[in-house]
């Protein structure tokens, strides 16, 4: 019978495996990393947050489609806790971990990993509901939409908790696995492969989708009168997903590639001098969502202006609005705006709301 090692230190897996944790991460190249990473991780707060903000706040957001982006935000949030507690937890001090906190440590990354890989995913099945009938919103409801949302979050506690739950190799450290050096070698092939074909297929369809949008859109052009706000929608909503998808498997590839190579017990393909850096590169992701939800969505990039312009504000000036010039304008003015909605005039002052509603406050 195996004996098991659950009361060991991390220093007897890591010594195992023969990974120098302590010379990988020390003096200067650790301040700097430390450096990196707390300032993207502030980043990542403040932006998902106000994305999150972005999608309460502005009530032309209050769509099926935004609340899973708004989901995928907080994904990219909670992504941004567990560098945070990454940080704290690794170089020298790895060896020092309990193999519970260790789980915990890993657990977090993985979670927020699937987390935002299911929610992409629920997206594209979103995308794929309103786009096949022309439409920019899918017909979910609200209830259905939480529902979709609390089963993404179940589902990636779950897929972080599985090694914790008995998937590991503290029983039999003879098939531990050299980066993470009490993770089974089986597991990180089955959850490397799982990621990997789960990217291929949200890429094909997503690439499908878009064929089917393009050709769509050229013949009913040809037959409608409607605005070319109203045929270009779609594509652009499609145009944002796709960047963000696109983004998020550039992003992990490669650390994904790097695990099931480890998983393989490839000894020769030197994976423990670049798996930080690829650490990093994922890192990157949660600070480009952000950036691409403000630059693709003209709507999105005004509303989070607006908030990060009255967060400036002193709030005993607040009727001092009628002053602004009227020069500050939205970026969503642009005849190619993403929604159908006619008749709804953006707002163009940095302000709390409306300005009737400010004149009867």
């Amino acid at each position: 019978m195996n004996e098991c090692y659950y009361d060991k230190r991390m220093d007897f897996f890591y010594n195992r495996t023969k990974t120098d944790t302590a010379d990988e991460w020390a003096g200067a190249q650790l301040i700097g990393v430390l450096c990196f990473g707390t300032f993207f991780c502030l980043f990542i707060f403040i932006s998902n947050s106000l994305v999150i903000a972005a999608v309460v706040k502005n009530k032309r957001f209050h769509f099926p489609f935004y609340y899973l982006l708004a989901n995928l935000a907080a994904a990219d949030f909670f992504a941004g806790i567990a560098y945070v507690f990454l940080m704290f937890n690794t170089g020298p001090v790895s060896k020092t971990l309990t193999v519970n906190r260790w789980f915990l440590r890993q657990g977090l990354l993985d979670t927020s990993l699937t987390a935002s890989l299911v929610n992409l995913l629920v997206i594209a099945v979103e995308r794929h509901m309103s786009i096949m009938r022309m439409k920019i919103h899918s017909n979910l409801t609200k209830k259905r939409v939480t529902f979709l949302i609390i089963s993404i979050w179940a589902i990636a506690i779950f897929m972080g908790a599985v090694p914790t739950l008995g998937w590991n190799c503290l029983c039999d450290i003879s098939v531990c696995s050299s980066l993470a050096p009490i993770y089974s070698r089986s597991y990180l092939v089955f959850w490397s492969v799982l990621n990997l074909v789960v990217f291929f297929i949200m890429v094909v369809v997503y690439i499908r989708i878009y064929m089917y949008v393009q050709r769509k859109t050229n013949v009913l052009s040809s037959h409608t009168s409607g605005s070319i706000s109203r045929r270009r929608t779609p594509v652009k909503l499609m145009k944002t997903v796709m960047t963000v998808l696109g983004a998020f498997v550039v992003c992990w590839t490669p650390g994904l590639v790097v695990l099931l190579l480890d998983g393989l017990n490839c000894t020769d393909c030197g994976i423990q001098n670049v798996k930080r850096w690829f650490l990093l590169l994922a890192l990157l992701n949660s600070v480009m969502n952000p950036i691409i939800y403000s630059y693709k969505d003209d709507e999105m990039w005004a509303t989070m202006k607006r908030m990060i312009c009255c967060s400036s504000e002193d709030k005993s000036q607040e009727r001092r609005s009628s002053r602004i010039p009227s020069t500050v304008l939205c970026r969503s003015t642009d005849t190619s705006g993403h929604y159908i909605e006619d008749g709804i005039i953006q707002g163009t002052i940095c302000g709390k709301g409306d300005l009737g509603d400010k004149g009867n406050s």
